[in-house]
Parts: C-alpha cells; structure tokens; sequence
C-alpha cells in the first residue's frame, strides 16, 4: 500500500473532528441523549409528544449540510485507485 502523504490534512481532519465531538457533546449536554442516528429515526418510527421537531430537524441537518456546502464550495471528485482483481482473497 501507498500513502501519498502530499495529500494528507491532518488539520482540515483534526478540526472537523472537533466540531463532530463538540456538536455530540452538545447534543448530549442539552438533551441527555446520545446522538444515534438509528435512535433518532426509530423515534420518528414511534413519535412521542414534543419529540417530533428536534429530531426532524437533526435529519434536516444531517441531509442539508452536505448540500449546503456543495453551495459555496467545490466538491472533491471520489477516486478509488484500486483494482479489485489484485485482491489477495483469490
């Protein structure tokens, strides 16, 4: 395997890691849940009163960050670079 380590970013990766883990903490500290898609659509699945909102609005943000940002920057192309023929499980 080859790492091309001009294209590394350990910074760009280390503060969206930040915000991911601040976001989460966050999201625990307000509402003593933890932040578990799976959880948050089950509830959607068996509404209860006044939890309807705040989990479609994490949905909404989970889908519209993504597409917001496609607004304002460039998206990178997805490359894969690997051949699935020198697999060594054959």
């Amino acid at each position: 395997m080859h790492i091309d380590w001009t294209q590394v970013t350990p910074w760009t990766s280390l503060a969206g890691g930040l915000l991911i883990g601040a976001g989460v903490a966050l999201f625990v500290l307000l509402n003593g849940r933890v932040a578990g898609i799976s959880g948050i659509v089950g509830g959607l699945l068996r509404p209860r009163e006044g939890e309807t909102a705040w989990r479609i609005a994490f949905l909404a943000g989970l889908v519209g960050a993504p597409l917001a940002w496609g607004l304002f920057a460039v998206l990178p192309e997805a490359q894969v670079d690997a051949d699935y023929r020198s697999s060594k499980l054959t």
